[in-house]
Protein backbone atom coordinates (compact mmCIF):
# COMPACT_ATOMS: atom_id res chain seq x y z
CA UNK A 1 0.00 0.00 0.00
CA UNK A 2 1.33 3.40 -0.87
CA UNK A 3 0.86 6.16 1.63
CA UNK A 4 0.48 9.78 0.60
CA UNK A 5 1.89 12.47 2.83
CA UNK A 6 0.16 15.80 3.21
CA UNK A 7 2.36 18.52 4.60
CA UNK A 8 0.64 21.59 5.94
CA UNK A 9 2.93 24.57 6.15
CA UNK A 10 1.81 27.22 8.58
CA UNK A 11 2.62 30.82 7.69
CA UNK A 12 4.93 32.54 10.15
CA UNK A 13 3.41 35.80 11.38
CA UNK A 14 5.45 38.10 13.59
CA UNK A 15 3.57 39.23 16.70
CA UNK A 16 4.15 40.39 20.27
CA UNK A 17 2.37 37.20 21.33
CA UNK A 18 5.73 35.50 20.64
CA UNK A 19 8.05 37.65 22.81
CA UNK A 20 11.15 35.63 21.88
CA UNK A 21 11.07 37.25 18.44
CA UNK A 22 10.92 40.82 19.73
CA UNK A 23 14.65 41.03 20.47
CA UNK A 24 15.59 39.19 17.27
CA UNK A 25 13.73 41.57 14.97
CA UNK A 26 13.74 44.86 16.90
CA UNK A 27 16.87 44.65 19.06
CA UNK A 28 14.80 45.46 22.16
CA UNK A 29 14.10 43.30 25.18
CA UNK A 30 10.39 42.60 25.82
CA UNK A 31 10.53 44.99 28.77
CA UNK A 32 12.09 47.76 26.67
CA UNK A 33 9.54 47.13 23.95
CA UNK A 34 6.63 47.39 26.41
CA UNK A 35 8.04 50.74 27.50
CA UNK A 36 8.22 51.85 23.87
CA UNK A 37 4.56 50.91 23.31
CA UNK A 38 3.60 52.95 26.37
CA UNK A 39 5.53 55.97 25.05
CA UNK A 40 3.85 55.70 21.65
CA UNK A 41 0.44 55.44 23.32
CA UNK A 42 1.15 58.51 25.47
CA UNK A 43 2.24 60.48 22.41
CA UNK A 44 -1.08 59.90 20.70
CA UNK A 45 -0.93 56.32 19.53
CA UNK A 46 -4.05 55.48 21.49
CA UNK A 47 -6.09 57.97 19.49
CA UNK A 48 -5.16 56.22 16.26
CA UNK A 49 -5.04 52.75 17.78
CA UNK A 50 -7.99 51.42 15.83
CA UNK A 51 -7.77 53.56 12.71
CA UNK A 52 -10.85 55.09 11.17
CA UNK A 53 -14.23 53.66 12.07
CA UNK A 54 -14.87 52.63 8.48
CA UNK A 55 -11.40 51.18 8.02
CA UNK A 56 -10.03 49.71 11.26
CA UNK A 57 -6.46 48.53 11.60
CA UNK A 58 -5.85 44.83 11.09
CA UNK A 59 -3.11 44.90 13.75
CA UNK A 60 -3.34 46.08 17.34
CA UNK A 61 -1.17 48.96 18.53
CA UNK A 62 1.62 46.79 20.00
CA UNK A 63 2.01 44.81 16.78
CA UNK A 64 2.04 48.00 14.74
CA UNK A 65 4.78 49.44 16.96
CA UNK A 66 6.74 46.23 16.43
CA UNK A 67 6.26 46.56 12.67
CA UNK A 68 7.68 50.08 12.67
CA UNK A 69 10.57 49.05 14.95
CA UNK A 70 11.45 46.21 12.58
CA UNK A 71 11.27 48.58 9.63
CA UNK A 72 13.61 51.10 11.25
CA UNK A 73 16.11 48.49 12.40
CA UNK A 74 16.29 46.22 9.35
CA UNK A 75 15.59 48.67 6.51
CA UNK A 76 13.44 46.02 4.83
CA UNK A 77 11.10 47.31 2.16
CA UNK A 78 7.36 47.63 2.78
CA UNK A 79 6.77 44.74 0.40
CA UNK A 80 9.15 42.52 2.42
CA UNK A 81 7.65 43.46 5.80
CA UNK A 82 4.03 42.87 4.76
CA UNK A 83 4.13 39.02 4.78
CA UNK A 84 6.03 39.02 8.09
CA UNK A 85 2.98 40.56 9.78
CA UNK A 86 0.31 38.98 7.60
CA UNK A 87 -0.87 42.27 6.09
CA UNK A 88 -0.68 43.83 2.65
CA UNK A 89 1.77 46.48 1.46
CA UNK A 90 -0.76 49.31 1.67
CA UNK A 91 -1.38 48.53 5.35
CA UNK A 92 2.38 48.66 6.02
CA UNK A 93 2.51 52.08 4.31
CA UNK A 94 -0.30 53.44 6.51
CA UNK A 95 1.10 51.98 9.73
CA UNK A 96 4.58 53.41 9.19
CA UNK A 97 3.22 56.80 8.13
CA UNK A 98 1.02 57.07 11.23
CA UNK A 99 3.36 55.71 13.91
CA UNK A 100 6.92 56.39 12.76
CA UNK A 101 6.87 60.03 13.99
CA UNK A 102 5.79 58.80 17.44
CA UNK A 103 8.87 56.57 17.71
CA UNK A 104 11.29 59.40 16.95
CA UNK A 105 13.87 60.08 19.64
CA UNK A 106 13.38 63.46 21.22
CA UNK A 107 16.57 65.49 21.36
CA UNK A 108 17.61 66.96 24.70
CA UNK A 109 19.18 70.38 24.12
CA UNK A 110 21.46 71.66 26.87
CA UNK A 111 21.60 75.39 27.51
CA UNK A 112 25.01 75.36 29.22
CA UNK A 113 27.50 73.07 27.45
CA UNK A 114 30.53 74.11 29.52
CA UNK A 115 32.24 71.10 31.08
CA UNK A 116 30.09 68.65 29.13
CA UNK A 117 31.39 65.75 27.05
CA UNK A 118 29.51 64.79 23.91
CA UNK A 119 30.02 61.90 21.48
CA UNK A 120 29.41 62.32 17.75
CA UNK A 121 29.23 59.80 14.94
CA UNK A 122 27.78 59.59 11.47
CA UNK A 123 25.44 56.94 10.14
CA UNK A 124 24.83 56.18 6.47
CA UNK A 125 21.16 55.48 5.70
CA UNK A 126 19.92 54.20 2.32
CA UNK A 127 17.35 56.61 0.88
CA UNK A 128 15.59 57.15 -2.44
CA UNK A 129 15.53 60.95 -2.30
CA UNK A 130 17.81 62.03 -5.13
CA UNK A 131 18.42 65.43 -3.51
CA UNK A 132 20.38 63.86 -0.64
CA UNK A 133 21.22 60.37 -1.86
CA UNK A 134 24.63 59.53 -3.28
CA UNK A 135 26.79 56.42 -3.59
CA UNK A 136 28.50 55.78 -0.26
CA UNK A 137 30.88 53.33 1.36
CA UNK A 138 28.10 50.74 1.59
CA UNK A 139 27.71 50.88 -2.22
CA UNK A 140 24.13 52.09 -1.96
CA UNK A 141 22.58 55.48 -2.55
CA UNK A 142 22.53 56.87 0.95
CA UNK A 143 22.46 59.97 3.13
CA UNK A 144 24.93 60.82 5.90
CA UNK A 145 23.34 61.82 9.22
CA UNK A 146 25.43 63.13 12.10
CA UNK A 147 24.20 62.26 15.59
CA UNK A 148 25.49 63.73 18.88
CA UNK A 149 24.76 62.33 22.34
CA UNK A 150 25.65 63.27 25.92
CA UNK A 151 28.41 60.96 27.16
CA UNK A 152 26.93 60.91 30.69
CA UNK A 153 23.25 60.34 29.98
CA UNK A 154 23.48 58.81 26.46
CA UNK A 155 20.58 61.08 25.47
CA UNK A 156 20.54 62.61 22.01
CA UNK A 157 21.69 66.23 21.91
CA UNK A 158 21.35 66.93 18.21
CA UNK A 159 20.67 65.18 14.92
CA UNK A 160 21.88 67.09 11.88
CA UNK A 161 20.06 67.28 8.58
CA UNK A 162 21.08 64.77 5.92
CA UNK A 163 24.05 65.27 3.62
CA UNK A 164 25.11 63.28 0.58
CA UNK A 165 26.11 59.76 1.54
CA UNK A 166 29.47 60.27 -0.14
CA UNK A 167 30.42 63.05 2.29
CA UNK A 168 33.09 61.92 4.73
CA UNK A 169 32.41 62.34 8.44
CA UNK A 170 35.31 64.78 8.78
CA UNK A 171 33.56 67.18 6.37
CA UNK A 172 30.00 66.37 7.44
CA UNK A 173 30.86 67.31 11.03
CA UNK A 174 31.20 71.00 10.11
CA UNK A 175 28.92 71.17 7.06
CA UNK A 176 25.92 69.66 8.83
CA UNK A 177 26.02 72.16 11.70
CA UNK A 178 26.48 69.46 14.33
CA UNK A 179 29.76 71.07 15.40
CA UNK A 180 27.98 74.29 16.29
CA UNK A 181 25.43 72.35 18.38
CA UNK A 182 28.25 71.17 20.66
CA UNK A 183 28.90 74.68 21.89
CA UNK A 184 31.80 74.70 24.34
CA UNK A 185 31.52 71.00 25.21
CA UNK A 186 34.38 68.58 24.56
CA UNK A 187 33.48 66.24 21.70
CA UNK A 188 34.68 62.66 21.31
CA UNK A 189 34.77 60.99 17.89
CA UNK A 190 36.47 58.17 16.02
CA UNK A 191 39.35 58.38 13.58
CA UNK A 192 37.06 59.44 10.76
CA UNK A 193 36.98 62.96 12.21
CA UNK A 194 40.67 63.75 11.83
CA UNK A 195 41.31 67.41 11.19
CA UNK A 196 38.46 68.55 13.45
CA UNK A 197 38.68 69.86 17.00
CA UNK A 198 37.58 66.60 18.64
CA UNK A 199 39.02 64.07 21.06
CA UNK A 200 39.99 60.86 19.27
CA UNK A 201 41.22 57.58 20.76
CA UNK A 202 44.89 56.85 20.34
CA UNK A 203 45.92 54.24 17.82
CA UNK A 204 48.98 52.16 18.53
CA UNK A 205 51.63 52.65 15.81
CA UNK A 206 52.63 49.55 13.88
CA UNK A 207 55.42 47.91 15.83
CA UNK A 208 55.45 50.80 18.31
CA UNK A 209 54.09 51.69 21.72
CA UNK A 210 51.55 54.23 22.88
CA UNK A 211 53.08 57.27 24.48
CA UNK A 212 51.83 58.31 27.93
Amino acid sequence: MRWGWVVVLGMFVLSVDEPQWIRVFSGLSPRQFDRLVSIVADRGGVRIADGRACRPWSLRLADRVLLVAVYLRTNLTHRQIAPLFGVDKSAVNRIIASLEPLLALETTPIADTAGKVFIVDGTVIPVHDATVADASKNYRRSANLQVMIDADTCLAIAVAGPLKGSRHDSHAYTESGIEAAAGTAAVMADGGYQGNDVIMPYRKPIGGQLKP
